[in-house]
């Protein structure tokens, strides 16, 4: 417009079969300054043109492929998991919870609302929903999921996760968080197996760190995670196991490996501690037992050997 005293529809259209390099004919014939600029804007606006418009285009192109290729092996995982755990709610205690099953090899999956799951690891299968929704709940396989956790931040959303998912799948085991008083009971009601009260064990475990400084440092010792030389883990003695119908002593847990069974949990919720060795192990008892890692999978394995039938 300003060198060949064009007008706008007619520059406009010159300017943009040239950026586009398609180049049908001139509008008008060009003096030899109209000949310059469109050298010069063939050598720079054009390069400049597609490297925008490619830049552009990746970036549109290849965020929204990410996403959706992220979005289908999420999705994938999540119906490839069997027996799994789910955890409702990441905030600091969920990362915790998740950070120890990941330790313990166990699959999980965790929820979280307006999650960001771009940033989190591939190994870590979170999705971004609302746990206290049905259909979120049967995304994350809870029907074929074998336990449920929710710490999400209030007692009543705690409440909601637990009634619903105790209606899908009434054979789930579920732990859920409770931060008031009376809180408990409603939850237990509601159908969680588990209630656990964050301040109300912090509480204790101050106050015992004060009182009994190493009886706590023991439980820390034997229960912390990836401890090679101390480790309190649970045996569940199946139906049909060799070590059902005989005593500690007979089946010489404590003399050949070194392993003390602080106590016993019966099928109907008995607990026996400090059992001698003449107590008796029963299909379904569950073994509390303390010894070196490699020990307590010899006992594991001894635990699922069947009884001979001679």
């Amino acid at each position: 417009m300003l060198i060949e005293g064009w007008d706008f529809i007619d520059a406009l259209y010159m300017t943009i079969i040239t950026l586009t390099t398609v180049g049908y004919r001139e509008v008008h014939e060009l003096t030899r300054v109209g000949m310059i600029f469109t050298i010069v804007l063939l050598m720079v606006g054009v390069g400049t043109f597609l490297y925008a418009l490619s830049a552009g285009a990746k970036l549109i192109l290849e965020g929204e492929l990410q996403e959706l290729f992220g979005r289908k092996r999420l999705e994938k995982k999540i119906k490839d998991l069997r027996g799994h755990y789910i955890v409702c709610g990441f905030g600091r205690m969920g990362k915790i919870i998740c950070r120890e099953l990941k330790a313990e090899h166990l699959p999980f999956v965790a929820i979280e609302k307006n999650a960001d799951t771009s940033k989190t690891s591939e190994d870590l299968l979170l999705i971004s929903g609302d746990a206290t929704n049905d259909d979120v709940l049967r995304e994350v396989g809870i029907e074929r999921a074998k336990g449920l956790i929710s710490v999400l931040p209030t007692d009543a959303l705690n409440l909601y996760v637990v009634l619903s998912a105790r209606e899908l799948n009434p054979d789930l085991y579920i732990v859920a968080r409770a931060g008031e008083e009376g809180s408990e009971k409603k939850l237990l009601r509601a159908g969680a197996d588990k209630v656990v009260s964050p301040y109300h064990i912090g509480g204790l475990r101050i106050a015992h760190t004060i009182l009994r400084p190493a009886v706590v440092d023991f439980i820390e010792f034997a229960t912390k995670t990836g401890n090679l030389e101390l480790q309190m883990e649970e045996v569940k003695i199946p139906e049909g196991s060799a070590m059902a119908g005989v005593s500690l002593d007979q089946c010489s847990i404590g003399k050949e490996l070194g392993i003390i069974v602080v106590g016993i949990k019966r099928s109907n919720g008995e607990m026996r501690f400090n059992p001698t060795s003449r107590s008796d192990i029963k299909a379904g008892d569950t073994l509390i037992a303390l010894g070196e890692i490699s020990k307590l999978k010899i006992l594991e394995e001894m635990s699922k050997k069947k009884k001979s039938s001679g």
